[in-house]
This record gives structure tokens, C-alpha cells and sequence, in this order.
């Protein structure tokens, strides 16, 4: 309500002093009425002086100390030197300028508040052999969801039955809806493209992605540039250079009226909005392509990062067991090993086990449901199909319920995982499997030392032998292998004694270090809700690459705004310069300062068309 507020006082402001400036000009050039003009127009300009005198005490209240000084100044000397027209002129560049920023934001934070304002109210669950409409925030783990077509998934969950088809754009930036079948997660926020499922509730909606993310919005929404903050404390020596030219142009020709030209034409309140504009477009900008920066100053820490830091798991692998090869004993074929290995494994949740399921239904696999299964943890799961007992697991575990060994074939590379399967006394065959590197991976390295970053770091809690071969041919800088949490923190502090850190990660063990890292980045869409939190940025698109792609945006915006102070200021100063020596008039100053002020804000909007054409090509392709 407080916002709605001050935005129609800047309309109601804006207003008046263009009504007193049209007014003024029609008593001056129509009646003939000189002295009443000059009465409309400092009518018009007093109640934004008040206004703007109002917000500087405010300001200074804080400690903070901007350029609004300048446009105080300016509009307070000419209506004293009797220059009402020049202070009029001023009054509609400030409040122009405010609510050309307003308006600004507005368009850069549409994607913000698009993602807001598409959070579902209720929900309809099941219940008692019938349907109800319930408030989202009444869902609770384990309610049964009905999702029409076209409904937005309110709450975390699971695929119950049959397949389904989401829109999940809003959530990770991928155009293409997605196919899921049973079983199979299902995030919150997504769109029902297809019929309608059912789902079943594993989240609360405080607690499911969609509330997360709009979590994040809030805070980035809030956030404040550090840039705008620089400006600010620069402005206190733009402040005494304005001042110091005004009193020389007064005290060597003896003419205020070049003293009110000097402060007219140095009120560049807009210019410096143009740099929390740049950035906020910046993080519209990044979220379209699935990249949730959190805030303005993390968005310009990225800028200036010197080394990225990699966690493994899930981060430069894709997280999820892949089968790299199927050794089938005499009597089976490779598809029988798997589909007795994925039967059983149907009810387990264990990652191994659901990589197995769904590698057997990519492949169309029919596989019948077991019974009487039995799940021994971290050895495996017996059950029965058709009769017969069927176990899955570790190969000790499987021998020693089959009696025999078989002809296992060995892992062969250090990370890989060896699963075992046995029908009744039979060793029926072995799956390997293994965590495979992403295959974006490589060429999203390559990039980021082109644009700047350089050194690139591996941090892992696994064994170094899988560490060193993951980091075969990535051309990393270092390996750091077998770490603990606390001594990844110690990784990222080392590293940052070199210049600033990025550090990117999916686990609740990553969150320390993503949180001392100067920028901390979370591969938000299957990694854990801790990570996410510590984090300074979210990859809501499970792509590695994206980490680039808002790379190439943060450094794209923060130049443009970086343009917009340099340039905006550079030519106030050759404008105060002019007026200094009587080529600028103070109504001449005013329009000039205003065309440099709206100049600067047009070419911080853009921030929102900052090509990134790899990225742009990769938001086409389906999810992974």
C-alpha cells in the first residue's frame, strides 16, 4: 500500500508542475500576464521543493547523501533570482525522472512479478470419495491432487499414476513442455499442458519449490545496488565541483543568474536511478533464462569474478546413475537382466534403484509389479516375480543369497558402481553404472576463461581417484578431493586471497561454502533446499551452462550502468562548463540536462535485450 502511495504522489507531483508549466506559459505568451506566470510557475515548482526537501531529511536520516541536493539547490536558486520557468523546468525533470524510473522497474521486474502472481491460491484434493477446494496452504504431505489442464502445480509432489505433460517455462526457462511418468517429481509452479493426473503431496506449499522461489524474488525485489550506493558517496565530490562552479561563475562575472544556469544544469537525479535500473533489468534479464540472482549486489559481484569453484555431484555430473554397461551370465539377454533388476527395484527409493526404473522404462521395458519384497539398506532388495525370488544389490549380497558368484565383470573405473542380479540360485548378470560428466560441461569451462574467469577449481567430498578422473580434460587448476564441509569453506577462503570467489553447488554439505563464497550458486532445480538458501544465485534449469549465461549477463549490465554514470555525468559536466560561461541560459540548461537524464535511463533499459545467443539457443532445447 506504501508503494501504491508514493507512486501516485510522484504522479500527483509530476502533474502539477507540468499544469503549472503549461498554465504559466499560456498567462505569459497569451494573456500578456508576466507577473501571474511567474506565480503559476513557482506554484507548480514549491510543492515539489517541499516534497524533495522532505525525501533528502529522510535520506540524510539514513546517512546517506545523494544528487537530489543538486535538484534542491537549483529549483530554490532560480525561484530566488526570480528564474520560475528554469525551476518549473527542474521540478518536471525530478519528478519526471522518478516516475520514468518507476515505470522502469516496473517493465524490468515483469518476469518477477508475473512468477509472483502466478502462485495458486487453492487447491483441489481428494477426499472421501469426492473433491474439495481447499486453501494451497492447507495441502499437507500426502494428499491426493487433482491438476486440471491448464492448472498451476501448487505443492511439491509425485506423478500417482498413468503420465502427464508440464509446462514447467515459469520454473527453469525451457519453452517446450515436458513428458513424466509415473512416479516421476513434480515442482510446484509447473503448468498441466496435457489431461488431467493426479499427484500426491511430499511437500507443505511453505515448503515446495514455487514458495521458494517467490521467497528469492522478494529478497532481490528488495535488494538495493551497491552501485546506486557508490553513486552515492561519488556524489558528494560531484556535489562540491557543482557548487564550486556555480560560485566561480557568480564571483568572476558577478551574475547569478550563471550561478543558477551552473545548478540547473547539473541536476542529474534520473542519471543516477539508471543504475539501479540497469542492474534490476539485468536480474529480469537473467531469470528468463532459468538464473534467479538474488539481489543487485551479487548480480555486480559476478561481474568481477576471478575463480570459480566446482562441487562435483550434481554440478559437474548430472547427479543421477547412469548404466554404462550390462553383462548378462549364459541364459539371459542384457534386456532380461534389466528388466528383473528394475521390477524389483520398483518400490526402493534409492537413487541406484530409481536410475534402474527409469533406464528400463526409457527403453520400453514392461515391468511387472514384485511381491513380498524385502529391502536390506545399503545391500540391496529381494522380491518376487512371477514365483520367483529375485535379488538386486551388491555383489556380496546377491552371492550370498544365490550361492553363486557368477562371472561379474569388474568395475572399471574408479566412481563406477557394480549392481548384481539373481533369480532363485541362478546369477542371472551385473549392471555398471556410474555418475557421468555433463556433457554442456566442457564447453561452459572453455567460455567462462573467455570471459574472464581464471582459474577454475574442483572441491569434492568424493575419493580423489573419481575426482581425477571426472577433471580428466576440463583443464582445471586445481583438484581438491575427500573434503569434508568445513574444509571446502577453507577451499573457498584460500581461493579467495586471489581475487573474488564463485562457488557453485547442489548438496546441504556445499551450504558453508556457498555462503563465504563472494557469490554462491545453487543448482536449485533437484539440488537441496539448504544449498539454495546459502546461495546468492539459483540455476532453477538443471544446465550447467546457465552459470555462464548469467555470467555474460551480470558483466553486460554492470558495464551499462557503469555507461550511463560515466556518461550522463561526463556531459553535466560539460554542461555546467557552458553555463559557467554564459552559453547556457538557466531555462536552456534545464532542457539539456533533461534530454541527458532520460538519454541515460533509456540506455540502462538496455539491460532487458542483453543478447546472449548461447543461452538464447539452449532455452529452445527440452529439458534434461
Amino acid at each position: 500500500m506504501e508503494s501504491t502511495t508514493e507512486d501516485r504522489m510522484k504522479v500527483l507531483l509530476l502533474c502539477v508542475a507540468v499544469a503549472g508549466l503549461i498554465g504559466g506559459l499560456a498567462l505569459q505568451f497569451l494573456l500578456d500576464q508576466a507577473d501571474l506566470a511567474r506565480l503559476c510557475w513557482s506554484a507548480a515548482t514549491l510543492p515539489v521543493l517541499a516534497a524533495l526537501v522532505v525525501e533528502i531529511i529522510r535520506s540524510l536520516v539514513r546517512g546517506e547523501v545523494g544528487l537530489d541536493v543538486v535538484a534542491a539547490l537549483s529549483m530554490s536558486a532560480a525561484l530566488l533570482f526570480d528564474e520560475a520557468l528554469a525551476a518549473t523546468i527542474v521540478a518536471i525533470m525530478y519528478t519526471g525522472g522518478t516516475f520514468l524510473e518507476a515505470f522502469a522497474e516496473g517493465r524490468a521486474r515483469r518476469e518477477m512479478r508475473d512468477l509472483l502472481s502466478r502462485a495458486p491460491r487453492t487447491a483441489t484434493r481428494h477426499r472421501d470419495g469426492g473433491l474439495q477446494e481447499i486453501p494451497v496452504e492447507e495441502v499437507i504431505p500426502g494428499d491426493r491432487l487433482l491438476i486440471r489442464q491448464g492448472d498451476v502445480v501448487p505443492v511439491d509432489g509425485r506423478l500417482e499414476a498413468g503420465s502427464a505433460y508440464l509446462n514447467m517455462a515459469a520454473l527453469t526457462g525451457e519453452s517446450l513442455p515436458v513428458s513424466i511418468e509415473t512416479g516421476a517429481e513434480i515442482l510446484s509452479g509447473s503448468t498441466n499442458a496435457g489431461h488431467a493426473f493426479d499427484m500426491v503431496a511430499t511437500e507443505a506449499a511453505k515448503d515446495s519449490t514455487y514458495a521458494g522461489i517467490v521467497r528469492l524474488v522478494e529478497q532481490a525485489q528488495r535488494s538495493k545496488a551497491p552501485m546506486s550506493r557508490l553513486a552515492d558517496r561519488f556524489s558528494i565530490g560531484f556535489l562540491a565541483i557543482t557548487v564550486l562552479i556555480a560560485f566561480a561563475a557568480w564571483w568572476v562575472t558577478g551574475d547569478p543568474i550563471r550561478a543558477v544556469a551552473v545548478l540547473v544544469v547539473a541536476t542529474p537525479c534520473p542519471l543516477i536511478l539508471a543504475v539501479p535500473v540497469a542492474l534490476v533489468a539485468g536480474l529480469s534479464r537473467a531469470a528468463q533464462f532459468g538464473v534467479l540472482i538474488k539481489g543487485a549486489k551479487p548480480l555486480e559481484s559476478m561481474a568481477r569474478i576471478h575463480t570459480l569453484v566446482l562441487d562435483k555431484t550434481g554440478t559437474l555430473t548430472d547427479g543421477r546413475p547412469q548404466i554404462t554397461r550390462i553383462h548378462a551370465e549364459p541364459g539371459f539377454s542384457e534386456a532380461e537382466v534389466l528388466e528383473l533388476a528394475a521390477s524389483v527395484d520398483q518400490l526402493s527409493k534409492h537413487p541406484m534403484a530409481q536410475a534402474l526404473v527409469a533406464a528400463a522404462e526409457a527403453r520400453g521395458l514392461a515391468l511387472p509389479l514384485p511381491a513380498q519384497t524385502e529391502e536390506v539398506p545399503g545391500e540391496g532388495v529381494a522380491g518376487k516375480l512371477e514365483g520367483k525370488t529375485v535379488f538386486v544389490g551388491g555383489h556380496g549380497f546377491v552371492t550370498a543369497r544365490t550361492g553363486n558368484a557368477g562371472s561379474a565383470i569388474a568395475a572399471a573405473e574408479a566412481g563406477s558402481v557394480l549392481v548384481a542380479v539373481g533369480v532363485e540360485k541362478q546369477f542371472a548378470g551385473s549392471i555398471l553404472m556410474a555418475d557421468p560428466v555433463r556433457a554442456d560441461v566442457g564447453e561452459m569451462l572453455a567460455g567462462l576463461r573467455h570471459d574472464g574467469v581464471k582459474r577454475l577449481v574442483l572441491a569434492t567430498g568424493d575419493r580423489a581417484a573419481v575426482a581425477e578422473r571426472i577433471a580428466g580434460g576440463l583443464g582445471l587448476d586445481a583438484i581438491h578431493a575427500e573434503l569434508s564441509p568445513d574444509r571446502k569453506v577453507h577451499v573457498v577462503l584460500e581461493e579467495r586471497k586471489l581475487g573474488p570467489v564463485m562457488m557453485v553447488g547442489d548438496g546441504v554439505n556445499d551450504a558453508p561454502a556457498l555462503a563465504v563464497a563472494d557469490v554462491g550458486v545453487a543448482m536449485g532445480a533437484r539440488g537441496a533446499a539448504a544449498s539454495a538458501e546459502a546461495a546468492d544465485v539459483v540455476l532453477l534449469v538443471d544446465r550447467i551452462d546457465r552459470l555462464r549465461t548469467g555470467l555474460v549477463i551480470a558483466k553486460s549490465a554492470r558495464t551499462i550502468a557503469l555507461q550511463s554514470v560515466v556518461v550522463g555525468i561526463g556531459l553535466s559536466v560539460l554542461a555546467m562548463l557552458a553555463a559557467g560561461f554564459g552559453y547556457l541560459q538557466p531555462v536552456q540548461g534545464a532542457l539539456l540536462q533533461e534530454a541527458i537524464d532520460v538519454a541515460t535511463i533509456l540506455n540502462a533499459l538496455r539491460s532487458l535485450r542483453i543478447a546472449v545467443p548461447a543461452a538464447e539457443s539452449a532455452a529452445t532445447r527440452p529439458a534434461t
